[in-house]
C-alpha cells in the first residue's frame, strides 16, 4: 500500500505537488492521470525517495522508501526505460540489482523469461530497442516480487502485442494481492486496465474513485431514444421531470429514408424512459445508452487544469 499525506514539493516559486493525500490500496491497478506538467512523475519520484518533499509524506507500507531494508523486495518501480549502463549486458544489470538485495541469481533468468528477453540477456543493453529497454525495465521491477509496483508510461515503445502482455501482466500483479500504480497519457489503455483512478492536475487532487464512477460522472452519458412521436415524447419525458435533447437531423445518417427522429436524455434510466413511453402508447424504434468515453471523462474533469496547451491555427494558416 503505498499512503501520501499532505504531499507537497515546491521549485522555486512552483508547486508541483500541492497537498495530495490519497491512499493506493493492494489489489488494484490504479491509474494516475494528468495533464503534462500536474505533477505525477514528481509524485512517483517523492514516493521513491527520488525527490525529497517540501512537506507532507510518502509512506510504502508504512515506511519511507529511505527505511527499506531491501527496497527491491518491498517495491518495483520503471519511471525511466534507459535502464542500466549501454555496455553492460543485460543479464548483468540484473545480476548486480538482485545481489545488492538479497535476491537469489536464479531469479534473473526467471525475469528474463518473463518479460520476453530470455535469449537477450548476453546482450549488451546499449543494443536494445526502446521496447527491449521497457521490458528490462520492468524485469528489473519485478526482480525482487515485491508487494507494490510503480509504472511510469509503460507501455511506451512497445508494440501491439508488447501492450496486450503489459496490460495483462498489471492485472494479474494486482489480482496476487499487488499495489500496482501506473501513470499513462493514454486513456483507451487506462480504460483497459486500471480499476481505480487518481487525477490531478496542477499539483492538486481531482478525483479519487473507481473507474466506473469516473466515467459515470461524465455530462457525455445520456439515453437515446429514437421514436416516430419524438414531440409527444419529449413533452411526455419533460412532464416526468427527464431532461431531453433533440440530436438534430444529422444524427439520423445510416438510418435510411424511413429514419426516425432522436432525442437524448441526460438523467434518469432506461426502464424510466421505456416505461413513460409505454404508458403514453408511444413507439420507441430506439432505447440505448449512450457511455462516455475514459478520454472524455478525463478531458471534463480536467479541463481547467490544463498547463500546456496547443494554439489552435487559423484557417487559411496552416503553419
Amino acid at each position: 500500500m503505498i499512503v501520501l499525506d499532505g504531499l507537497t514539493k515546491q521549485f522555486g516559486d512552483k508547486r508541483a505537488v500541492d497537498g495530495l493525500s490519497v491512499m493506493i490500496r493492494p489489489g488494484l491497478v490504479t491509474g494516475f492521470l494528468g495533464p503534462n506538467g500536474a505533477g505525477k512523475t514528481s509524485t512517483m519520484r517523492m514516493v521513491l525517495g527520488l525527490d525529497q518533499p517540501t512537506a507532507g509524506t510518502a509512506h510504502i507500507g508504512g515506511q519511507p522508501y529511505a527505511d527499506l531494508a531491501m527496497p527491491l523486495r518491498t517495491v518495483g518501480a520503471l519511471l525511466d526505460p534507459r535502464t542500466g549502463m549501454p555496455g553492460q549486458r543485460a543479464r548483468s544489470h540484473l545480476l548486480g540489482m538482485a545481489r545488492s538485495n538479497g535476491i537469489a541469481s536464479r531469479r534473473v533468468d526467471e525475469v528474463l523469461a518473463e518479460v520476453g528477453l530470455a535469449e537477450m540477456g548476453g546482450r549488451r543493453i546499449g543494443t536494445f530497442s526502446l521496447g527491449m529497454r521497457q521490458r528490462l525495465g520492468i524485469a528489473a521491477a519485478l526482480l525482487g516480487e515485491p508487494e507494490v509496483l510503480l509504472f511510469d508510461e509503460p507501455v511506451n515503445g512497445l508494440d501491439p502485442d508488447g501492450v496486450a502482455w503489459i496490460r495483462k501482466l498489471m492485472r494479474s500483479q494486482a489480482a496476487e494481492g499487488r499495489t500496482v500504480f501506473v501513470s499513462s497519457h493514454l486513456m483507451s489503455e487506462m480504460q483497459s486496465t486500471a480499476d481505480h483512478l487518481i487525477v490531478i492536475g496542477r499539483g492538486q487532487l481531482i478525483a479519487d474513485d473507481s473507474i466506473d464512477n469516473v466515467i459515470s460522472g461524465s455530462a457525455l452519458n445520456s439515453i437515446t431514444v429514437r421514436s416516430p412521436q419524438a414531440g409527444a415524447l419529449r413533452s411526455a419525458l419533460a412532464a416526468a421531470g427527464l431532461t431531453v435533447h433533440p440530436t438534430g437531423d444529422g444524427d439520423r445518417a445510416g438510418y435510411g429514408p424511413d429514419a426516425t427522429p432522436s432525442l437524448a436524455v441526460t438523467d434518469g434510466t432506461l426502464e424510466q424512459v421505456g416505461a413513460i413511453a409505454f404508458a403514453h402508447g408511444l413507439q420507441l424504434n430506439e432505447l440505448s445508452v449512450k457511455r462516455a468515453s475514459l478520454e472524455q471523462a478525463y478531458e471534463e474533469l480536467t479541463g481547467s487544469s490544463v498547463e500546456y496547451s496547443s494554439a489552435t491555427p487559423s484557417k487559411g494558416n496552416p503553419s
